[in-house]
């Protein structure tokens, strides 16, 4: 279990640390916190200590309470060195009339943990969720979010499960240009049953969108779906991952 976001706390008792920034300047560091138990970030927090220079996000901490914090990710087979750490400042947004900051995955950034605790592993089921901005992707491999192995290595077909966004075409795709919603099961994007083409899988043009990856040996719970509720959400559920694809509506 983790839940991890910059911009309010996901539990309603939760009154820690939501990330933590790191200013150029001197290499200090300071906790970002929320404005009120359960409450949104304290952006302003951040604006006076960045102020003047520029600031890193260098922990984003975990708010379940099984310390699954996010660091800057090392290097490993797809890359010789640590990735980089996203600008403090490069999304900014507002949520509930309150500014907050998100996290901007440039290319070549990313964060880790491989020392997790209570953590779905093997084929266990799981369920992920994150949001997305939707203005915001590329083309490149791959832009995720979820659970992958723990040695930085890639261990094999089926050996992480993590939600991607973005229009590469490589494995599988959806309907129009992208971008689109898949699981990245590693080695395969997987946009529905069909191991390419899924016309059920749309473009994602919303300025932001909840996606929802839903895993085990067998198909659980509800299937790939879109429904408003205030922004769109798309599901999709896995049967194990040596069947290679993923299980949408009938």
């Amino acid at each position: 279990m983790a839940a991890h976001s910059t911009t309010r706390a996901l539990y309603a008792s939760y009154n820690g640390p939501l990330y933590q920034v790191r200013r150029a300047s001197d290499n200090a560091t300071r906790d970002v916190g929320v404005l009120s138990a359960g409450g949104y970030a304290d952006a302003a927090a951040q604006d006076s200590f960045c102020a003047g220079t520029t600031c890193l996000i260098s922990i984003i901490y975990d708010q379940s309470g099984r310390a699954n914090h996010l660091t800057q990710a090392p290097g490993g087979g797809a890359a010789g060195g640590p990735d980089n750490l996203a600008n403090a400042t490069a999304a900014p947004t507002m949520v509930g009339g309150h500014k907050a900051y998100g996290v901007f995955v440039a290319p070549g950034t990313g964060y880790r943990n491989n020392h997790t605790n209570g953590i779905a592993t093997g084929d266990n089921p799981e369920g992920m969720y994150a949001i997305f901005d939707g203005t915001h992707y590329n083309g490149g491999c791959c832009f995720d979010y979820g659970n992958a192995e723990t040695d930085n290595n890639d261990d094999g077909n089926g050996t992480m499960e993590a939600i991607y966004f973005g229009n590469i075409k490589v494995w599988g795709y959806g309907s129009g240009n992208g971008p689109w919603i898949m699981a990245d099961l590693e080695n395969g994007l997987f946009s529905g049953v069909n191991q390419h083409y899924n016309a059920n899988d749309p473009t994602i043009n919303y300025r932001y969108t909840t996606a929802i990856v839903k895993g085990g040996p067998e198909p659980l719970g509800d299937p790939w779906r879109q429904r408003a509720v205030g922004r769109p959400v798309h599901v999709l559920r896995r049967r194990a991952p040596q069947r290679r694809g993923l299980q949408p509506d009938a």
